[in-house]
């Protein structure tokens, strides 16, 4: 059983009015900004189940497009995210989707298209009093939320990339929270998601990279 605390039910400070509908959208926007190598010149967010329903009334689009210029819960930019996206040359495009079922009722994928070229798509939902969880990232299963400093990972899974992994955290003293790997099939495309409680380096990328079967790094620091 999950149990919440009063402040999962008040949630995080924040530009309202609801910590699940707009807070969480903010949220789960910035976590997917921050996994893009360079600014984001488009977007298309799907939404789904409560979220298409209700996302005018409740701000999410507006939250959405404010996490995705690097906003926080609390900044008060979110309130004129949408005269800010086109000042900064952001294209968006919301689509409502009250068909497809998803597993939770608080849903967005996010396809994201970066200046240089760099494509990713990422799903996340919004648990509750601002919390959220990256659900899905390039059609692949993960979770994560967040409230860590995690290293993502995109490997082929093959033996000793994880074992590569994990003793290059060891070689910077990194100490980990959750690592998990996450992958379609045996010996395909994986995401091996590591959370720590503290800042991971950005030197041991490098290190990591040195594996022949690593084909991308992702680090998003707390």
């Amino acid at each position: 059983m999950n149990f919440l605390s009063v402040f999962d039910v008040i949630g995080p400070n924040m530009i309202g009015p609801s910590s699940s509908h707009t807070a969480g959208a903010v949220s789960m926007a910035l976590l997917a900004r921050k996994m893009c190598p360079a600014s984001v010149d488009r977007v298309t967010f799907t939404l789904y189940g409560s979220f298409a329903r209700t996302y005018r009334g409740h701000g999410t689009d507006r939250a959405l497009l404010g996490g995705i210029l690097g906003f926080a819960t609390d900044d008060p930019r979110i309130r004129d995210s949408f005269l800010l996206a086109k000042q900064a040359g952001l294209k968006y495009t919301f689509v409502v989707d009250t068909e497809t079922a998803t597993d939770h009722p608080n849903t967005v994928d996010m396809e994201i298209l970066c200046a240089d070229g760099y494509r990713l798509s990422v799903r996340g939902v919004s648990v509750g009093g601002g919390r959220v969880k990256i659900v899905r990232i390039n059609q692949i299963d993960v979770e994560f939320t967040g409230e860590y400093s995690t290293l993502i990972v995109r490997q082929t899974d093959k033996p000793g990339v994880v074992a590569h992994i994990t003793q290059c955290l060891s070689n910077y003293n990194v100490n980990i929270a959750f690592m998990r790997l996450f992958r379609e099939e045996k010996g395909a495309a994986a995401y091996t998601v590591v959370e720590s409680d503290e800042p991971i380096p950005d030197s041991i990328l490098e290190e990591i990279k040195g594996n022949p079967y690593v084909h991308e790094l992702m680090l998003i620091q707390i």
